[in-house]
């Protein structure tokens, strides 16, 4: 009998409220594991102390999967699970494979059979969507818009015209770049909902449209973990 592939939420914010309530719901699974998939080694130690992993980490497996990893190698990481052995998969943030590596992983195991089993845990993408008032019902999400500013505002543009709630990331360094494109290009009755450090304490959540976002003092996103959001 093969192994279950489980893909383990990680916190999104540093300091989050109300923690305490939601990680023992992954604590019981967590620490029935001692085999990960992860993104980075430090990083994946912090998330998992957090969940109050139990483990001793020195006799804890960890295969790396990011933008450095040898595709080749991928197929061995599930080597103990098609043996039977659970292993889990956790990203550097939020949920695996939304936004982050791992749908490679997750579609290899459905390839072997392995069963995936997601665990209940935080998405800032989904959690600002539902509290950006924006359509629920009809939504798509463009990752990473193109870093060149010419071809970025070509992109927001086409975008606007689209039905339903559009949604992008980041890199937190660049969000203000962003912010001040955006409010330049998109028209005056579009709604534009800014998601900053979602779950965490400093987290804010505000949705205006462009014309009253011309008219506000603009939050300073330098840094902060942003999901933006457009519709109308």
């Amino acid at each position: 009998m093969k192994g279950v592939l489980y893909l383990i939420p990680v916190p999104i914010a540093d300091e989050e409220e109300n923690s305490d309530l939601l990680y023992p719901l992954l604590e019981q699974t967590v620490n029935s594991l001692n085999e990960f998939i992860v993104e980075d080694l430090k990083t994946a130690r912090r998330s998992l102390r957090k969940i109050k992993f139990k483990g001793e980490f020195d006799k804890a497996v960890f295969h790396l999967l990011n933008e450095h990893t040898d595709v080749k190698s991928i197929e061995s990481f599930l080597a103990s699970a098609e043996k039977g052995k659970n292993i889990g998969l956790m990203s550097e943030a939020g949920m695996p494979c939304i936004a982050d590596p791992g749908s490679n992983i997750v579609r290899l195991a459905h390839k072997k059979n392995i069963k995936v089993v997601p665990l209940y845990g935080q998405s800032s993408i989904v959690l600002a969507l539902a509290a950006s008032g924006l359509n629920g019902q009809i939504f798509c999400f463009h990752g990473y818009l193109p870093k060149d500013q010419v071809n970025r505002k070509r992109k927001l543009k086409d975008i606007e015209k689209r039905e339903g709630a559009q949604i992008f990331i980041e890199t937190p360094y660049r969000n203000n770049h962003l912010l001040s494109d955006i409010i330049e290009t998109c028209s005056p009755e579009i709604l534009l909902c800014l998601a900053m450090n979602v779950t965490g304490k400093s987290e804010m959540i505000l949705t205006k449209s462009i014309a009253l976002w011309k008219k506000s003092e603009l939050p300073n996103l330098d840094k902060q973990p942003t999901v933006f959001l457009l519709g109308r």
